[in-house]
């Protein structure tokens, strides 16, 4: 099962690398330290709850696996190891070992196209690894006792796949005399099937296409595709024996994708003409019934065909498959050439060469967000699927209701569509039609119109009721009558989200799991769990509305994590709750029992904890505790007593060898009297009564972030750590919008934020420094147009001015704008054309004269949220100002820069433009004079 990420420093704790010896003071923090600083990423845990791996990254550098039993202590390294799989019982943990960063660095570009990475086996019973040379893939069976592992292709067989490579020519066999180039999608790498309780037991099967485990572990299928030698069989082995036969074999057809009942019965798989390109084949589907080994053929559809990115799935009770169709299978499309003296002048030809992209304005999609999305749509199916019983095909999406959530109800799916919105989606954003599609009959009928794209329905575990939210309120909708209820209507209780500070209908909170049989359900307003029964149509406060009482905002936590099923709780089932506090910014667990109001206080304190996980099959759930000062170790505990937690980690002992200081929440009043919160850390071996630098770093709300461990690690971001070693306060304010005027409400916060800090004698008025990126870059833009406070700013990918914004593209998705501005975080709340003034008003751009800061822009060239150009208006407007300014562009770099020179330098300027105009040490030649345009000699020169 897997977890999500958190950060952590090296892991001396567990005695895996040297243990600092302790020191009788600490040091300073540098951007060296941080480069070594480790964080713990993708950890996953057994299905016993007994064992956990991770991998260790550091900033800059290799990765090391770490695997630790957590009840007895016991602790391996994997050198190098990312990416970790463990099997079911805890026993074998695998990992991907990727080539080193010095290889990396010192390879040039061919080099670094043939390096590959390999994959490590760990025994944690005997501690031993093996090593697998040029591995792809790798996954476990279901009970953990089997080991697939698919390989890269080999160097030759590559060249042979892509025709670079004379082919051989056989005499004794005229039929073989010129073998086939094969196509990369159709060509087979070597596989190997290990037995992890026997490992001299495995099979090692060369062109392998796809496998698959069954869900009971008994089985393994195999497709083996050899295109050069007319070869192409489906193989199944049996995983007790270790025993391959062949289910099928043919010299004509490839075979294509695979699915196993977990019943044990059916065997599926897809098979098309091998002599025909994969683009445009299409495809058999084609059922093995196991125990006699007959194949049955699945009757084609004249209107619907299979091709190749059809995928098989089998539901749990094994009574049907689902699968992709689509409405015709072609090659893709190529352009006539010019091969003769008359194609010079065959006018078709001659403009077949043209580059052309029409834009019209009916066009659904712009066609930049019609092209980002042109691979998909090549790839999308529509879901069929298979009643096995009846053996009766339905077709549940289709051009008009193309996408169908796929799940294990047995009678009704949710599906939707958004094909009537995507049109207005450039302005007003995007929205969805829902549908329940019947999987007997395929009928669609549709409950839920032009629903936000983000609230999503929920459909009950046996599928007769939805429940979804719309307008302010929680509705319930009965799909055997066809009615709908509003069950939030007469609650004096908002499901709302009452901070919701744009020009569009607040969202809900979201929902929690629904109770066994479709009895009830779960749903949130912004503190309390409410419940409610599904045939009475009552709901009450599971959390007794201690959470709006107290300003706690309660959720349910440590829920198994199943793929294959969504959670269903008991009656009475007794939950486990995460509490966060309004006030303080503060966790807790809590404990609630379904159907009886209250909430039992499990712990609690001055800290951020975060539920990491749960395993499989016990009820062990992994969670971490931080604060700004104390790093999130690891803690396991039981589900029901998370206060009993034993301490898997002590990562701390890193931190404690650098200078470090503490977060503080503070509170203040702004000119319109709206109370505000913010974060304040305060410099090492901070003294009171003296007045420092202050950096304010923020975007929306921040203080969710008092108890946080900071980021250690070097990005476009200002690392807290290293500032505040650096002599330097960072307050990070919250700030709230009006609708209209986001420049004005900005300034207002921040302003008040900084008057707050001087009230209390910490802020040196005359050092403020102010850094924000992207929708807080636009803010410090435009901050500095509107007040002097700021003695430096630094803006990453501002916008600067909305009127040439707003009609711009986001390069990285091909989406027009303009429903940001509308509707969306840009908050006009009109069009360019309603309100033009509003944009002129919030625009930075326009009121370049009166700035009296210098600013210092940062944007990558190849920025794919905001254009680049946005950061060169504002340098050109500065500049004719007369103004201090500065431009640094990255070249080739997205929205936040991606390669670690460009992190490093980055944060090597912003701290030299900081410290010159925030302490008065001496401008960096860059900063006084500038920096002349060079062309570097190429390596290959």
């Amino acid at each position: 099962m897997k977890l999500l990420p958190i950060t952590s420093l090296v892991l001396l704790s567990l005695g895996i690398l040297p243990v600092v010896q302790a020191e009788t003071s600490t040091k300073p923090l540098t951007l060296t330290d941080i480069m070594h600083f480790e964080s713990l990423e993708k950890p996953v845990i057994a299905d016993n709850g007994q064992v956990i791996a991770v991998e260790a990254a550091p900033d800059r550098g290799d990765s090391h696996g770490i695997v630790k039993n957590v009840l007895t202590g016991q602790h391996f390294t994997l050198d190098g190891g990312s990416d970790p799989l463990i099997s079911h019982s805890g026993r074998f943990v695998a990992m991907v070992v990727k080539p080193s960063l010095l290889t990396l660095e010192t390879s040039d570009a061919k080099a670094k196209k043939k390096l590959k990475s390999d994959m490590v086996l760990l025994d944690t019973q005997t501690g031993s690894q093996t090593r697998f040379e040029r591995v792809k893939e790798f996954v476990f069976s279901d009970d953990g006792k089997y080991l697939a592992i698919g390989f890269e292709a080999d160097e030759e067989s590559k060249k042979d796949a892509d025709g670079a490579k004379a082919v051989d020519v056989s005499t004794e066999n005229p039929a073989k005399a010129e073998k086939p180039k094969v196509d990369k999608f159709d060509q087979g790498r070597r596989f190997t099937l290990l037995s992890l309780e026997d490992q001299t037991k495995r099979i090692d099967v060369e062109h392998v296409t796809a496998y698959v485990f069954d869900k009971d572990s008994r089985r393994l299928a195999l497709a083996v595709n050899n295109s050069a030698e007319q070869q192409h069989q489906l193989q199944l082995v049996d995983l007790k024996t270790f025993e391959p036969s062949k289910a099928f074999e043919s010299t004509t057809q490839q075979i294509g994708a695979l699915a196993l009942a977990k019943n044990g019965r059916w065997l599926a798989f897809t098979q098309g003409q091998a002599s025909e390109l994969p683009y445009g084949r299409s495809y058999q589907l084609s059922l093995v019934d196991l125990p006699s080994g007959k194949i049955r053929k699945i009757p084609e559809s004249p209107e619907w065909k299979l091709n190749r990115y059809t995928s098989l799935n089998f539901s749990l009770d094994s009574e049907r498959l689902f699968f992709g169709r689509v409405p015709q299978v072609s090659q893709q499309l190529s352009l006539a050439k010019i091969t003769e003296e008359k194609d010079l002048f065959d006018a078709n030809i001659v403009t077949g060469q043209r580059g052309l992209k029409v834009w019209h304005g009916d066009d659904p999609r712009i066609k930049p967000n019609e092209i980002k999305q042109y691979e998909d749509e090549q790839k999308r199916t529509y879901l069929a699927v298979l009643h096995l019983g009846s053996n009766n095909v339905v077709q549940l999406g289709d051009k008009t209701v193309p996408d169908v959530v796929m799940s294990q109800h047995k009678r009704f799916m949710l599906a939707s569509s958004d094909l009537p919105y995507r049109k207005m989606a450039t302005w007003a954003g995007f929205f969805q039609d829902y549908y329940l599609v019947d999987l007997n009959t395929g009928r669609k009928a549709p409950f839920l119109t032009q629903q936000p794209s983000d609230e999503l329905p929920s459909l009950s575990g046996n599928g007769k009721y939805v429940a979804y939210y719309q307008q302010g309120n929680v509705y319930l909708y009965d799909v055997a009558l066809g009615r709908r209820t509003n069950l939030t209507q007469s609650l004096s209780v908002s499901f709302a989200d009452e901070d919701h500070d744009y020009p569009s209908n607040a969202p809900g909170y979201g929902f929690g799991p629904w109770l066994k049989d479709d009895s009830g359900f779960l749903v949130y307003d912004k503190y309390d769990v409410w419940q409610f029964n599904t045939e009475s149509k009552d709901g009450f406060a599971l959390t007794a509305g201690q959470g709006r009482a107290q300003k706690i905002q309660y959720r349910l936590e440590g829920l198994v994590d199943n793929p294959d099923a969504p959670t269903e709780l008991a009656y009475n089932a007794t939950v486990l709750l995460h509490g966060y506090s309004d006030k303080t910014k503060a966790d807790g667990f809590y404990q609630a029992t379904l159907g009886e109001a209250g909430v039992k206080t499990l712990m609690q304190g001055e800290y951020k904890l975060t539920v990491l996980g749960r395993s499989k099959d016990a009820d062990t759930i992994v969670f971490s505790k931080e604060r700004f000062d104390l790093f999130p170790d690891l803690y396991t505990a039981s589900y029901n007593a998370p206060q009993n937690a034993l301490k898997q980690t002590d990562l701390d002992k890193q931190r404690q060898a650098f200078n470090w200081s503490k977060s503080e929440l503070i509170h203040w009043t702004n000119g319109d009297g709206k109370p505000l919160d913010g974060v304040l850390i305060k410099p090492v071996n901070y003294q009171a009564g003296k007045r420092y630098p202050v950096l304010v770093y923020y975007y929306r709300f921040m203080t969710d972030r008092l108890h946080a461990f900071p980021q250690m690690n070097i990005n476009h971001r200002p690392n807290f750590a290293w500032y505040v070693n650096n002599g330097y306060a960072v307050f990070l304010p919250d700030i709230r919008f009006d609708i209209g005027y986001p420049g004005a409400s900005s300034v207002q916060a921040l302003t008040s934020g900084v008057q707050k800090l001087i009230e209390m004698g910490i802020a040196d008025p005359a050092a403020i420094g102010l850094q924000g990126h992207s929708w807080s870059g636009y803010q410090t833009a435009f901050a500095i147009t509107q007040t002097k406070m700021f003695k430096a700013a630094v803006a990453g990918a501002p916008v600067a001015n909305m009127t040439s914004a707003y009609s711009g593209i986001r390069h990285g998705t091909g989406i027009a704008r303009q429903f940001q501005y509308e509707t969306g975080q840009s908050r006009i709340g009109a069009s360019l054309f309603a309100a033009p003034q509003k944009y002129i008003e919030n625009s930075p751009v326009f009121y370049a004269d009166r700035i009296q800061t210098p600013l210092m822009i940062m944007f990558g060239d190849k920025d794919d949220a905001v254009p680049w150009e946005q950061g060169v208006e504002m340098y050109l407007a500065m500049r004719r100002a007369g103004k201090e300014v500065v431009f640094l562009q990255y070249e080739d770099e997205p929205h936040h820069l991606k390669k670690y020179p460009n992190k490093l330098d980055y944060s090597i300027r912003m701290m030299e433009y900081f410290d010159h105009y925030l302490k008065g040490k001496p401008a960096p030649a860059w900063l006084s004079q500038g920096e002349a345009y060079v062309e570097y000699k190429a390596d290959d020169e």
